[in-house]
């Protein structure tokens, strides 16, 4: 029979390969993405401390009852939020958008492209999207993002996103909920596409809201995705507003509430349609 001091180090030899098959793990996982290929490397969020526990001489613990501790299953979401963005210079004001009908887009609603004539590129305007997971308040910057905006208040004026739901959470390495495909496959959108807005100094993080798109430019439409945490992202996707710390806390209810694992299952990068299901019952542009 093994004595206690064998069945310690027996213990502690299987948490090292466990530990190093992890870390290989770790460094192998794919790209995810935000729109349909929006890129970002995915890390391990931290690996859980196992104890080797020392017993006296009755202790009859075997080393697979020694490395049973379960794993946490919670997520660690940062409270800092990210630096506002600002544009290095202005942009002129007013300024014009283009609006292109886009025939790659899967749609079971259609939208009226917005008027891209005279669009105001100074100011910021409040919106609240209702949702059957609670308000989200945003502040949609004019001066980030002129065309976007005009856009997507052309959106919630239009009720496009009503009814629609919230079809990806991603919560390690890129954590953000992406919302406004009503069709729910990540391939929809209004049948327009609006022209990018990003610049250099770009950071993305907890409070930022940004538009996915695919790798082509100048390929987004109506869906966006809302930074909870982290999102080590190139700076290729529009920044148009940032979510309120109200938001931010029914995000993070939603991200706790985990992934829902079948349709995390039918994806390469751990994302999926959220636990709690989070619908659009409505938007207001609030004076």
């Amino acid at each position: 029979m093994a004595t206690n001091q064998q069945r310690r180090e027996a213990a502690k030899r299987k948490l090292e390969r466990q530990l190093v098959r992890r870390a290989e793990r770790a460094r192998r996982r794919k790209i995810i993405g935000v729109g349909a290929t929006v890129g970002v490397v995915v890390v391990v969020a931290g690996l859980v401390v196992f104890f080797v526990t020392q017993g006296g001489g009755s202790d009859s613990t075997t080393a697979a009852d020694q490395t049973s501790a379960p794993e946490s299953s919670a997520i660690q979401i940062p409270t800092q939020r990210v630096t506002e963005a600002a544009r290095p210079t202005p942009l002129p004001n007013p300024t014009t958008c283009n609006y292109p009908a886009s025939t790659d887009q899967q749609s079971t609603k259609k939208a009226t492209p917005p008027d891209g004539k005279n669009v105001p590129s100074t100011g910021t305007v409040n919106v609240t999207l209702k949702t059957t997971a609670g308000d989200i308040p945003l502040t949609l910057d004019r001066a980030l993002a002129p065309c976007t905006v005009n856009s997507f208040l052309s959106l919630i004026n239009q009720g496009f996103y009503t009814d629609s739901s919230c079809h990806r959470l991603g919560t390690e390495g890129l954590q953000m909920l992406q919302c406004g495909d009503p069709t729910g496959t990540g391939m929809g959108g209004p049948g327009y596409t609006i022209p990018d807005e990003n610049f250099a100094q770009l950071t993305y993080g907890r409070g930022v809201l940004a538009m996915a798109k695919t790798s082509q430019p100048n390929s987004g439409g109506s869906q966006f995705f809302m930074v909870y945490g982290d999102a080590q992202l190139d700076p290729d996707y529009t920044v148009f507003g940032s979510i309120s710390d109200a938001g931010l806390q029914v995000l993070d209810k939603v991200a706790r509430d985990g992934v829902d694992p079948a349709s995390a299952a039918q994806s390469q990068d751990g994302t999926g349609a959220p636990k709690t299901p989070v619908k659009f019952t409505g938007a207001t542009v609030d004076a």
